[in-house]
């Protein structure tokens, strides 16, 4: 806040007696000004009063700006220790009486004011006026307009709607607020490196790194089209392209990254820093983590699980070519005879994590992929005909929902058909809420990852296999 103003439940405070002076200067400078020209209009002697009326108006003029600068701009007051603090509200948290305690929210809010002095306190009277606490702030400079963002905590009590009132009072426009949670009790700097640290461990993370920078919106990974000479489907730059709510990133493997977000348009520094991402996934090249996790099976066969990625693409392969025309129908919905050329998008830490089962002689025998859909994610499975009913699915499963829960999916999807009683069982296996939906014949299976369950679940399987 570049100004200090003195101000009462953000308005500014007026004094009766400096008003009743202002007026009465007016009102004399007037009178004077009127009789002046009667005399100088009637008498001989006009020119010399004409003089004496131009001096006292001067006068009046000069002590007007004294008394102005003296009472208008002096510091607050209170600021100088010369009275006792006032009992009005105060910018951050406010004390209750002993004993009592009050029951609060938090909320990520974002704002546009006009880039001049006391905007942003005018905004910060209005918040302290209904006891809500500023946690954090960041600015985002647009020329003639600020976009602040903050972190606040509210009484629970207070609606938001109240919130956006006020902060419209103090003049904040295109407000948007959101319930937050302890997550967002972060600063942003060590919000976005872990966001940087968790991208550079492994190429899955991107996505969700800019999803979790910029907030919900819908993330969209497009191939390079042919003969656009590596400039992606629209010809997007290097440096990549902003229009408002929609930014286009040049994706390391040459295709391009859409990103969207109907409801709130980009700055240009969220731009800045999702494109800091995307470089440092390129310049890091291909990478999966190599952890992985023996399990041994309720027969008493030793099986490994790990991630994978395009490197497997041969050994899924042979796996599929092993798979029965009714395994491979169940997974695919499609015709048989081209579910190769779904593998190395499968595969690919772009679209999403790819679990792999492998035997000791280092056969592939199940897949399980954690797709990234837009704003959605999916769950699929694919297990060899003789390794099916032996509880590899529900293990891929549950370590998958683990991987979603991490990632902060609020649900995650299966389509199957009804007759797949394995990936149905599977699904039910994971004792979360369930959706079913009948589309086109297929069964779509939505489980809703509500954080006590999905803790449970995230915490059964842990992250043995999603890092190193």
């Amino acid at each position: 806040m570049s100004d200090v103003t003195r101000a009462k439940r953000g308005r500014p405070v007026h004094h009766w007696r400096r008003d009743v002076v202002e007026l009465a200067a007016l009102f004399t400078a007037v009178a004077v000004a009127d009789g002046v020209a009667n005399l100088v209009g009637h008498g001989p002697d006009g020119p010399a009063l004409l003089t004496v009326s131009a001096a006292l108006l001067v006068a009046t003029a000069g002590f007007h700006t004294w008394w102005a600068r003296r009472h208008g701009h002096a510091p607050p007051t209170g600021d100088t220790d010369t009275r006792p603090r006032s009992g009005e509200p105060q910018a951050g948290p406010s004390e209750l009486p002993s004993g009592v305690t009050e029951e609060s929210a938090l909320w990520r809010m974002r704002t546009t004011v006009k880039d001049a002095p006391g905007s942003l306190a005018a905004l910060c009277a209005a918040l302290a006026g209904h006891r809500v606490d500023i946690l954090s702030l960041q600015t985002h400079p647009l020329g003639e307009d600020t976009v602040d963002e903050f972190l606040l905590r509210a009484p629970a009590s207070l609606a938001a709607a109240e919130i956006t009132r006020a902060v419209a009072r103090a003049g904040g426009s295109g407000t948007w607020i959101e319930r937050a949670d302890a997550h967002d009790l972060v600063d942003a700097p060590t919000r976005i490196l872990g966001l940087a640290t968790r991208t550079a461990l492994d190429a899955a993370e991107l996505p969700l790194a800019l999803r979790q920078l910029l907030g919900r919106c819908t993330i969209r990974s497009l191939p390079a089209a042919a003969g656009s000479g590596g400039r992606g489907p629209q010809g997007v730059p290097v440096e990549g392209v902003l229009e408002e709510t929609v930014m286009r990133l040049r994706a390391p493997e040459g295709g391009v990254i859409t990103v969207e977000r109907p409801y709130l348009p980009f700055t240009p520094t969220e731009f800045a820093r999702a494109r800091a991402l995307v470089e440092l996934d390129a310049r890091l090249g291909p990478r999966v983590p190599l952890g992985q996790d023996v399990l041994t099976l309720p027969e008493g066969n030793d099986i490994t699980v790990r991630r994978a990625d395009t490197g497997d693409l041969q050994a899924a392969k042979a796996m599929q070519e092993r798979c029965s025309a009714r395994t491979l129908g169940m997974r695919y919905h499609g015709p048989v005879g081209d579910t190769d050329r779904y593998l190395n998008h499968l595969l690919s830490p772009r679209f999403g994590q790819t679990l792999a089962v492998q035997t000791p002689s280092g056969r592939i025998v199940g897949l399980g992929h954690l797709l990234w859909d837009g704003d959605e994610t999916e769950v699929a499975l694919l297990i060899e005909d003789q390794w099916q009913r032996r509880g590899i699915g529900s293990e891929l499963l549950g370590r998958l929902v683990a991987m979603a829960v991490e990632a902060g999916c609020e649900s995650v999807y299966a389509v199957t058909q009804a007759s797949n009683t394995g990936m149905v069982a599977a699904m039910r296996g994971l004792g979360l809420p369930l959706d079913y939906q009948i589309e086109e014949g297929t069964l779509v299976i939505t489980a809703r990852l509500e954080k006590s369950a999905a803790r449970e679940t995230s915490q059964r399987y842990g992250e043995r296999v999603t890092r190193d």
